[in-house]
């Protein structure tokens, strides 16, 4: 049998001031409660901790060795959950986030800084990495989770909807279809086509396919990153697509964007997470506030409809942007 924690207050309590009766005071409790707790800590113990004498309250020989261990436990177990509450008022704590490059550098910023804005305290850190490494860094342990398009579906894993969005055409200034009135993917093939390599290019083929069998893309050059893209429209090499939360990056290369018609092709967006692993009051508190930022940008054609429904990711189609 171990001493309780009370116990161990009421000894430390009492070894601070040589009192009972301070002891009491400092504890908020009667001095005969104090005097029946430090008698079960002896029972306890199976010794004397404490010499009472007419004139004085010492510390026995046993108890002056105990004095120091038992005021570091309280100490420990007083800071620790003094750190929980912390946490849980969202005054300390860290979140860690992965994304791909151009979620990266265009919406989380916007997002994060928000966020801080309302929980100054709340360190935030953005891990930026190829899309093919979120999953990844969300499995290691290395964030708390990540943000991508569709991946292939994995126990591990698990995935929640977080936005739908339309792709958008990307072309200079002075470009011919500026001053179309309406754009369609067909308008894209009558073009140089800068697309981004692997899955991008093939999941995008498959759709239009789907949907118009008529229609194909033949890539005038693909591009690992998007911002290699962006650069060689500014140079007037072609024409890109990307989608809407990209818009800062875009408005950087003095780029213009427009909607794309006939099909309409959507992404949709994920948050990951690892399985059976619970995420920390502060990781909580900024995965709700993404969902509802990104619930107000009229590009989000999910709007607030279910996006915090958690699908398997290999029920949506998903881009390498």
């Amino acid at each position: 049998m171990s001493p309780s924690l009370r116990q161990m207050r009421a000894f430390v309590a009492l070894a601070k001031t040589g009192s009972f009766t301070l002891a009491a005071e400092y504890l908020h409790v009667t001095q005969s409660a104090l005097s029946g707790l430090i008698k079960e800590l002896e029972s306890v113990l199976g010794v004397r901790v404490v010499e009472r004498s007419t004139r004085k309250t010492q510390l026995s020989e046993i108890g002056r060795e105990l004095y120091p261990l038992f005021e570091k436990m309280i100490e420990d177990l007083d800071g620790a959950m003094a750190g929980i509450a912390q946490r849980k008022a969202l005054k300390t704590g860290m979140v860690r986030i992965a994304a791909p490059q151009m979620m990266a550098c265009t919406l989380l910023p916007e997002v994060i800084a928000a966020y801080r804005q309302a929980h100054p305290d709340v360190q935030l850190r953005l891990v930026d990495c190829p899309v093919e490494n979120v999953s990844a860094r969300v499995f290691s342990g290395e964030v708390d989770f990540g943000i991508g398009p569709e991946r292939d579906p994995t126990a591990e894993i698990a995935a929640q909807v977080l936005f739908e969005m339309p792709f958008v055409l990307v072309f200079p200034e002075q470009h011919p279809l500026r001053q179309k009135e309406r754009v369609t993917w067909a308008d894209v093939g009558d073009y140089p086509f800068i697309s981004l390599q692997g899955q991008f290019t093939e999941r995008l083929l498959r759709d239009m396919h789907g949907a118009f069998r008529e229609l194909s893309l033949n890539p005038y050059n693909e591009v690992t990153f998007m911002t290699t893209a962006l650069a060689m429209v500014s140079a007037n090499l072609g024409i890109t697509v990307c989608l809407p939360y990209a818009e800062p990056m875009v408005k950087l290369y003095n780029l213009h964007m427009r909607a794309l018609h006939e099909p309409e092709l959507t992404r949709r967006f994920f948050v990951y997470t690892k399985t059976g692993r619970s995420l920390s009051p502060a990781a909580e508190s900024f995965m709700a506030f993404l969902f509802q930022f990104v619930e107000t940008h009229e590009w989000n054609v999910g709007g607030n409809s279910g996006a915090r429904d958690t699908l398997p990711a290999g029920n949506a189609s998903g881009s390498t942007l």
